[in-house]
């Protein structure tokens, strides 16, 4: 397979600092974290997305690993793509980056659903995963904390609780910097502390709130 090209023009280098790191480097990078990768659903967030090339990588491991535990089963398939796909999560500040990351996330998903399920593709599910990278990977900037309107950057976390329902909260993105930055994977509220007795810890709360629903209907959130 050809390498993706680093630079996509000398004006977005000089610009916005724009190089894409080649995937030899994000192979060994993520392998650094190689358990975290094919946790189903560990959450990954790239505050300078691009269009993907890391988030690209995260997204076929864990995958992987849906399709050898639950391939059997394309409603097992589904519920737990949609936890790999919801575990995703970018910033760039680059409206183009957004779209061509939120296509190539997409796609990757599409193409090991359709494989699998080529006679039997579930609409509903594909139109669930789209809407989940719509609002998963954003344009805004990662240093300022804002999205391209000036508004606070804000994420949604997804909960599968119950079966086949989810339970979606956001959070801004500076709720959840104190506890998370420093770290490859960010777990927006379950895993921010070690210590869950602290009476001193912060623990974000969210900016709203969803009922659960059937996790092939959460753009119906809209």
């Amino acid at each position: 397979m050809a390498e993706r090209q680093q630079v996509k023009s000398k004006q977005r280098v000089e610009e916005h600092g724009e190089v894409f790191t080649n995937d030899r480097e994000v192979n060994a990078m993520l392998d650094l974290v190689k358990q975290e990768t094919e946790r189903i659903d560990s959450r990954f967030l790239e505050p300078a997305c691009g269009d993907g090339n890391f988030l690209a990588e995260v997204l076929r491991r864990k995958l992987e690993v849906v399709g050898k535990r639950y391939g059997r089963s394309q409603l097992e398939y589904e519920r737990y793509a949609f936890v790999a796909v919801s575990s995703i999560y970018g910033v760039d500040i680059l409206q183009d980056n957004v779209e061509d990351c939120r296509e190539r996330l997409y796609a990757i998903a599409d193409d090991k659903y359709s494989h699998k399920f080529k006679s039997s593709l579930n609409p509903d599910f594909l139109a669930a995963i789209r809407y989940v990278f719509s609002v998963n990977i954003l344009c805004g900037d990662a240093l300022t904390l804002k999205d391209s309107s000036g508004s606070p950057i804000v994420f949604p976390e997804w909960s599968l609780v119950s079966g086949s329902k989810v339970k979606r909260r956001d959070f801004t993105f500076a709720s959840l910097l104190d506890k998370a930055e420093s770290q490859p994977t960010f777990d927006m509220v379950e895993d921010l502390d070690v210590d869950k007795n602290d009476p001193n810890r912060i623990v974000p709360t969210p900016v709203r709130e969803y009922p659960m629903m059937n996790y092939l209907k959460v753009a119906q959130n809209e």
